[in-house]
């Protein structure tokens, strides 16, 4: 939890303005820290810090565009960023769009250390959860390659006897207890006031590797429950290359309804799509920036002719190549390679002969056209070697010496070889159909199994029947592998299958399709690893000697003791042993700093097992030693209970007595009668016929 309750927000203010950025702390006399980019800021004229009780302050007088950096405030472990922008005088501040009637904009994620802007992710922080163990879930994520974000999960533990048990996994079965480390971290604590216990999982330096759906569990004596969240990372933004794709996507006009072929244009310049020069094409250093259905996206490839890289490339490169380049017509290219070999011989019969080749959107429409020697002459147009008959999706147009053929709502059928035929002549062309970018819908997901195990990486992709690459560790699996790998598609689902994994299995797989990436991680393990005893809590007093001690069914596995997330170093006092199937961690004479959460990991399995040592104070209360009352009463020899004296003389009875504390005495006189006096046959016991002497006017 923050030990802050109000933090300083980002601020935008004109050069010459003061800036005052306020927090609180949850208690006061907490000692609080400002720094300014990264170094820690000392009161001056230009600097001002307050502290009053638990409120703290800082003022920056006259701001100038020096003072455009990032600035921190520090309370114990709490460390909270925020950014001072300065705008020169007359210049309007940038004000954020208003969002829609319907949306709400999700507040910022809290978190006990913030990340810049450029590097971080962000997790909007869900409202209070009514249902279940969980107060706020962790919520979907996103970051950039080589930033940090934190994912937060609170449990309300007002009604729970003792601390829930928290996991936290990647995919189905990864737990990520066993991960931590340079790009890992769980943290926990506990707001007393709040009765509330906050779990945090931190990924720093994210990579492409981290993308993929999470799952926190919490879990009490008799309660379950659970939350999925995704991350998602993004690569850093690259420019200054050229991507081919960009030469065969449609872009919308400014103001106009009517669509065009980016880097190419139809003579007519109506929807159909148009005629374009493939050498001309992919000669190009630069191309118009598109747009890929509603998302503007601009991509590029470095400036390279696809062409020289063809012919001078061996067949069985010509896929690969294709791919990087991002060309799906890869056959149109390789039969218009080998057709500009060949020298046409002048025809009689065609004035204008169809291109080369043509390239359509789907669902788009397409005119092609040739012009006649002869207006009067009839013409039959093939596909594919098969004469095409009219329909509504083919339409014949004659217009004077200009015979045209119109292919309506284009699909991946009408991908195809053309001819126009005339008498004994005839003209060819090719004609692609070119889909939309292949979206990944859902991603893959981490696996872990044994050795042996049959492993089924699942992925959904937005059209059915795609094609996608698949790869493990950036290298492409094969059709040629199929007695290790198995390949399938049922609609948009694409599957790769594993059916008797082995340890080198392990690894990252990737599918990749013409829009979309997925890494995920497979972890095979030798076999599985049985925990015998479990480390237990500890409660230790000064000076005396903790022992975690836990059990495994492999003596040969190694692992790692780690404290509050981090490994423990042995030195004198701390002793790490590792005999047989038995692991221990003995600390010598506790001290208050030795509390915290201690964990055993196995080397290669995805076990954490965690317990907690609570220091104990012991307080020594002075207690006086207390003695009884007793009466030391010494008669010489006599009856204790009969003392004789003369009539008439005077009686002292010095009685000793003792007690811690003093005693209080009480004196007492008791009159016996004699048994054979009687009155009415009335008896009288001594109790009826005593006196307090205390009383008695004659003593």
């Amino acid at each position: 939890v923050s030990a802050f309750t109000k933090k300083p927000k980002t601020t935008e203010l004109t050069a010459g303005s003061t800036a005052v950025f306020e927090a609180e702390t949850e208690k006061a006399g907490i000692k609080v820290k400002w720094l300014r980019a990264g170094t820690e800021i000392t009161e001056s004229e230009k600097y001002v810090i307050k502290a009053e009780g638990n409120k703290h302050s800082l003022t920056i007088n006259n701001v100038g565009k020096e003072d455009d950096v990032t600035y921190a405030v520090i309370a114990g472990s709490s460390k909270v960023k925020f950014e001072l922008k300065v705008k020169e005088p007359g210049v309007p501040a940038q004000a954020a769009p208003a969002p829609a009637a319907s949306e709400t904009p999700a507040p910022p994620v809290e978190s006990s250390q913030n990340t810049e802007v450029a590097s971080a992710g962000t997790q909007p922080e869900e409202p209070p959860d009514p249902i279940g163990l969980f107060v706020t879930r962790p919520q979907d994520g996103e970051v950039t390659v080589g930033g940090n974000i934190t994912f937060t999960a609170k449990v309300a533990g007002e009604s729970l006897l003792k601390k829930p048990s928290v996991k936290w996994f990647k995919g189905k079965w990864m737990d990520l207890g066993s991960k931590v480390g340079k790009h890992l971290q769980l943290h926990d604590s506990y707001d007393r006031n709040n009765k509330v216990y906050t779990f945090e999982m931190e990924i720093i330096e994210a990579n492409m590797t981290f993308a993929g759906g999470y799952r926190c569990e919490v879990s009490t004596k008799d309660k379950f429950d659970s939350s999925n969240f995704n991350l998602t990372v993004n690569e850093a933004p690259i420019t200054g290359d050229l991507d081919i794709r960009a030469a065969f996507r449609r872009t919308s006009l400014a103001g106009a309804g009517r669509r065009m072929t980016s880097a190419f244009l139809s003579t007519e310049g109506h929807e159909e799509g148009g005629e374009f020069n493939f050498s001309a094409l992919l000669k190009k250093s630069s191309f118009l920036r598109s747009v890929n259905r509603s998302e503007a996206k601009s991509e590029s490839q470095s400036d390279v002719d696809v062409w020289e890289i063809l012919r001078k490339a061996p067949p069985s490169e010509y896929e690969k190549i294709a791919f990087q380049y991002g060309i799906t017509d890869l056959r149109g290219m390789l039969k218009r390679l080998k057709r500009i070999k060949k020298e046409e011989k002048k025809s009689t019969a065609f004035l204008k002969k169809l291109d080369p080749a043509y390239q359509v959107d789907k669902g788009q429409k397409i005119k092609l056209t040739v012009e006649l020697a002869n207006p009067d002459a009839d013409v039959k147009w093939l596909k594919n070697g098969q004469e095409i008959q009219v329909s509504g999706r083919y339409i014949f147009e004659a217009v004077g010496n200009k015979r045209i053929l119109t292919i309506n709502h284009c699909s991946l059928a009408d991908d195809a070889a053309y001819e126009c035929v005339v008498g004994e002549e005839k003209s060819f062309t090719e004609l692609f159909v070119k889909e939309p970018p292949i979206l990944i819908t859902h991603p893959l997901e981490d696996q872990m199994v044994m050795v042996g195990e049959r492993v089924e990486f699942e992925c959904e992709v937005s059209e059915e029947g795609a094609t996608v690459k698949w790869e493990k560790d950036g290298i492409e699996l094969t059709r040629e592998e199929t007695f290790k790998y198995r390949f399938k598609k049922d609609g948009k689902k694409q599957y790769l299958i594993i059916n008797e994994t082995t340890k080198e299995d392990s690894g990252h797989y990737t599918v990749k399709t013409n829009g979309g990436v997925s890494v995920a991680e497979l972890i095979v393990q030798e076999k599985k690893l049985e925990v015998y005893q479990s480390i237990a809590d500890l409660t230790v007093k000064a000076r005396d000697q903790a022992v975690f001690k836990c059990e495994v069914s492999d003596e040969n596995v190694k692992g790692i003791w780690l404290k509050n997330g981090k490994e423990v170093i042995p030195d004198e006092r701390i002793k790490i042993s590792h005999i047989g199937r038995i692991h221990k961690l003995t600390i010598e004479d506790v001290t208050p700093d030795d509390e915290a959460d201690y964990s055993f990991i196995p080397q290669g399995f995805a076990y954490n097992l965690s317990a907690k040592l609570q220091f104990l104070e012991v307080k020594i209360d002075f207690v006086p030693r207390e003695e009884p009352p007793k009466i030391h009463l010494d008669c010489l020899g006599q009856s204790p209970d009969t003392i004789v004296v003369v009539a008439g003389n005077k009686l002292r009875l010095d009685v000793p007595i003792s007690g811690d504390p003093t005693p209080t005495v009480i004196w007492q006189k008791v009159n016996k009668k004699s048994d054979l006096l009687r009155s009415n046959d009335d008896s009288m016991t001594p109790s009826e016929n005593s006196n307090d002497l205390n009383t008695d006017s004659k003593v």
